[in-house]
Order: C-alpha cells, then structure tokens, then sequence
C-alpha cells in the first residue's frame, strides 16, 4: 500500500510514517498543510491520502474539502480523516459528498495502531468508516431523541457497528449473535428509516446518515 499523509503536527505525521513502514507501507509524501496534496494525488496516485480535518491556513476545513475535491477527481486514492475532536458536521459532509473509501476517526485511535491500520485497509477497500465516538454523541443529544426511539436498543447496538464500517460477519463476531438475527437487525433498520433495499452499496451509510440527522418526520409519518 502507498499512503499520503497531510498532518501539520510534525511529531504525530512522524510517528504515524514511522509505523506505516514498520508495517511495510511505502509513505510517498508527509506534508505540512493541503496545499500540495491535490496534486500528490494527481501525479502519484496513493492508495490512501491519511489528513487532518483542521490544516493551516485557517485551521478550520481545509482537510475536509481537500478530501472532496480528492474524492471527486476518480484517482481511486481513498481519504482517511483525523481530528483532534467529535465534528459531526465535518464528518457528515464528508461521507455525503464522497461515500465511496472514506474514513472519519478521531486522532487518539492513532495510538491504538490494530484499529487505525483496519481503518486503513478498509477505507482503501471502498469502505466508509465513521468513529463510533460521532456516533454516540449524536444518539445521546437531545436533538435526535426522535430518530433514537424509531429503533429498538439492538438496532442501535447494530447501527453503531455498521457506522464504524463493519460488515455483517464482523457485527456478528462483536455481538456473538447469528448471521440470520444480524440480517434481520439491519433490514428492519433500513426499513424504519426508509431506506430503499436497491442494492445500491451505500444503503448502509445512508442508513447512518439519516439516523444521525433526526428524522423527526419519520417518526411523525409512522404514528
């Protein structure tokens, strides 16, 4: 695997290619801001571009939209993003706009490097993977208590799983549940949220999307 990574902490972009090799994968480039990562992509075409959410100069979005814009260019490089905290908004942009190979995680997973390196093998697999920790923050405000009561406490149990990007052997193998019962958790998710069973490979994250955004008006059309 080739990687790029955007991180403008110099201790932590150090510590991570350092790892990666051990590991033997080839870091192509280690950057300090965004402003040449495009183009990294562009000419050398990395299975994985590692960035930061918030990159000089503003510290704001940059990583975010470096990521889009990554996305949208069909290298087939896919975008795992770091933050320093829980940005919900970021993290939801960014599978909105770019589903396909994406990755959310908070920085700390860094340390435990088994979860970061499967987040990375995953993410270049076509995987979205999404930081259980956005999850639960959502579930647990006060402005999704609508979406939160549409499901039974398993399928949330299940949805949080789906939202780290796990399949449904890995939920089964973390839950000590049957493949059929799994099945079913997540066919009566898709349904309570209305997501259509067209075999389209993103029913999943849609499925998270929109319980992450209260969807008040479900709950209202099923009453």
């Amino acid at each position: 695997m080739r990687v790029a990574i955007a991180e403008d902490s110099a201790l932590l972009r150090a510590g991570m290619a350092r790892l990666l090799a051990d590991e033997g994968i080839e870091v192509i480039a280690s950057l300090g801001d965004t402003t040449e990562i495009v183009e990294v992509v562009r000419k050398c075409r990395p299975h994985v571009v590692i960035m930061d959410v918030r990159m000089p100069p503003t510290h704001t979005d940059e990583g975010i939209r470096a990521a889009v814009e990554i996305q949208r260019m069909d290298t087939g490089t896919a975008v795992l993003l770091l933050s320093q905290y829980v940005e919900p908004t970021y993290a939801e942009e960014l599978v909105r706009e770019a589903p396909a190979g994406t990755g959310y995680l908070l920085k700390q997973r860094v340390g435990d490097f088994a979860e970061f390196l499967s987040a990375l093998h995953r993410v270049r697999q076509g995987e979205t993977v999404l930081d259980s920790d956005i999850f639960k923050q959502f579930v647990g405000s006060p402005r999704e208590k609508h979406a939160t009561e549409l499901l039974t406490p398993r399928e949330r149990q299940v949805l949080e799983l789906m939202a780290t990007g796990l399949t449904n052997s890995g939920i089964v193998n973390r839950l000590g549940i049957s493949e059929r019962a799994v099945e079913k958790h997540v066919t009566s998710i898709l349904g309570k949220l209305r997501i259509a069973n067209s075999g389209e490979n993103h029913r999943r994250v849609l499925a998270v999307l929109n319980y992450l955004r209260g969807i008040e008006r479900l709950h209202d059309r099923s009453e």
